[in-house]
């Protein structure tokens, strides 16, 4: 049975995250560009919140019995394949967990514009993503 409240401390985590990512969403690209201060926070935010989607899918995934995921995207198909968040989030919620792998492991690769990009185009995803978890939540 998924543990409810570990799964609503995750939400809350990945929400503080998503606000504190809001705030830094409100500079222009020029002031985000020239202070690293930002980069490093909206960097280390996105991780967080990302960690969130990871740990809530492995728990439902832990707790449903369903298959072992090889990998932290795994974890999102196999929550599509078993209609827990929508297939057409697919996509999206495995290049967040791409993100979170090159900025953990790649982190000379990250550009502060594609950071500054995921800001301004990409916030709405994590909405996405609480929302199918919400809505499976309280069909369970």
């Amino acid at each position: 049975m998924v543990d409810r409240s570990k799964v609503y401390t995750k939400i809350q985590f990945l929400k503080m995250s998503l606000k504190r990512l809001e705030e830094l969403k409100q500079h222009s690209q020029d002031e985000f560009l020239e202070n690293f201060t930002y980069f490093d926070s909206a960097k280390y935010n996105l991780i967080v919140a990302i960690e969130a989607i990871i740990d809530i899918c492995n728990h439902i995934i832990s707790r449903e019995n369903l298959e072992v995921p090889s990998t932290s995207a795994d974890s999102i198909k196999i929550l599509v394949k078993h209609g827990v968040i929508p297939a057409e989030n697919q996509g999206i919620f495995v290049a967040m967990v791409k993100f979170r792998n090159k900025a953990v492991h790649l982190y000379d690769e990250i550009k502060d514009e594609e950071v500054y990009r995921i800001l301004q185009e990409h916030l709405g995803d994590f909405d996405r993503f609480v929302e199918a978890i919400l809505g499976y939540m309280m069909g369970r």
